[in-house]
């Protein structure tokens, strides 16, 4: 801990010295618009049959994850159920 700055030599702690946040200069609504328009055509955007067979692998996913699910929980209901004789 003593290398890594956070005692001192007795083992007492040491604060941290901040670094003082850099202020920027704010910019307008039009040019913030201008800007992220810029970056959204540089985003790799997927085609439709990508997004329809990502959209198909979740949904059978959740499916399967929910399915599993209710079945965990019909057991221990079951089990409970048997376990302190509704």
């Amino acid at each position: 801990m003593r290398r890594m700055g956070a005692v001192n030599e007795q083992g007492a702690p040491v604060r941290a010295t901040v670094a003082p946040t850099q202020t920027r200069e704010r910019v307008g609504i039009f040019q913030y618009v201008r800007e992220v328009r810029d970056e959204m055509r540089k985003v790799s955007w997927p085609k439709f049959p990508e997004v329809r067979r990502y959209s198909i692998i979740v949904l059978v996913a959740v499916v399967i994850v929910t399915s599993y699910v209710f079945g965990l929980d019909s057991l221990f209901a079951l089990l409970s159920g048997w376990l302190y004789k509704d």
